[in-house]
């Protein structure tokens, strides 16, 4: 289970949504006036984050934990945006922002995670299927 690379990958995803709750641009997000606003970066941050933790369980069936990480990828791009938002609603890249940039920056390394599983998880179906093919 654990040795699997896509495994890591979300693991690695997990971790990294998880280092965004202690990065400041959630610390920004709780303090903007709009609720709405920092109340869905945290919800979408942390589905992002229990679905790539239960999908490292789900190895035994293959299209299943597809399905669950292409959704986890769904709910990391909507992470994304929030994040891109709140950074230029606080002006963008400037000086004074690399702390918040960094935050971003977590979110999409998450995403790259996410993907990297995906793409691991269809070469062992493919594998699987070859494997089938000459039985």
């Amino acid at each position: 289970m654990i040795q699997r690379p896509q495994s890591l990958y979300l693991l690695f995803a997990a971790l990294c949504n998880l280092a965004a709750f202690w990065n400041p641009i959630y610390g920004r997000a709780m303090a903007d006036p709009a609720t709405w606003i920092s109340y869905g970066f945290a919800i979408i941050l942390t589905l992002a984050m229990l679905i790539s933790i239960v999908s490292i369980f789900l190895f035994k069936d293959r299209s299943l934990q597809l399905k669950i990480v292409k959704l986890g990828t769904y709910f990391q791009i909507a992470g994304l945006g929030f994040a891109i938002s709140i950074l230029f609603s606080m002006g963008g890249f400037g000086t004074y922002l690399w702390r918040e940039s960094l935050g971003v920056l977590l979110i999409f390394i998450s995403l790259g995670f996410y993907w990297l599983s995906g793409k691991g998880i269809k070469s062992d179906q493919e594998l699987v299927k070859s494997m089938d093919r000459i039985r």
